[in-house]
């Protein structure tokens, strides 16, 4: 009943989060969404840029991925069906709410083929010893990426677990009207890392992707 309702009045349900602030699951035009105040976190534009940005990569059906933020994890049936991917996906997501909302909004959840732990990216990169084939850093609080991840330190031990070949794909940034942080990134990692950068993904989004040499 909701989702027919929904193609008539969008129906949304306020979360709140100490870490992300208002989240709202929103069902419009049959649809379910995942925003944040001022950001679709995903299932919406957020799940469009994504999947560009995947395109442009070699999907393996089996390379084992690694994504650092989970959102509502619009990305995991986009790999899944899109991309007919069948390996091991480990999510790093730091907000237990979110976790729980991709859970009980999204039927996203530990499985066989996916992994979710909540941490903080910035400490899982720090201590984990696996390798991946395809890093998706996609991080923000509301419309911003938080400082920490353009820091060199934080990539140093992001490229650390990625193999020889994969791909890192980040997802830099809405709306930049300064691109410096990006453009120190890769100039910092040019000897390992071949990048290529696309601006306005969907109208809005700077995404960043890097092949390991």
């Amino acid at each position: 009943m909701k989702k027919i309702i929904s193609h008539i009045w969008p129906l949304t349900k306020r979360i709140t989060s100490k870490i992300n602030g208002t989240l709202e699951v929103t069902w419009i035009n049959g649809k379910k969404v995942l925003d944040s105040e001022h950001a679709n976190y995903s299932y919406g534009a957020l799940e469009k840029v994504l999947t560009f940005g995947l395109s442009k990569i070699e999907v393996s059906h089996t390379a084992e991925i690694l994504l650092l933020g989970l959102g509502g994890g619009s990305i995991i049936p986009v790999l899944q069906n899109r991309f007919n991917h069948q390996g091991k996906i480990t999510a790093v997501e730091i907000d237990e709410i979110v976790i729980e909302i991709a859970k009980n909004e999204f039927n996203i959840c530990n499985s066989k083929h996916l992994n979710i732990i909540c941490e903080d990216a910035s400490n899982y990169v720090k201590e984990s010893t696996n390798l991946y084939q395809i890093i998706v850093i996609d991080i923000f609080i509301d419309q911003i990426v938080p400082e920490l991840f353009y820091k060199e330190k934080f990539w140093q031990q992001s490229l650390r677990l990625l193999q020889s070949g994969g791909y890192i794909l980040f997802n830099a940034g809405i709306l930049l009207k300064d691109t410096s942080k990006i453009e120190s990134l890769k100039s910092k990692f040019t000897n390992n890392i071949t990048w290529t950068e696309h601006n306005n993904v969907e109208g809005v989004n700077t995404l960043l992707i890097g092949k390991k040499k």
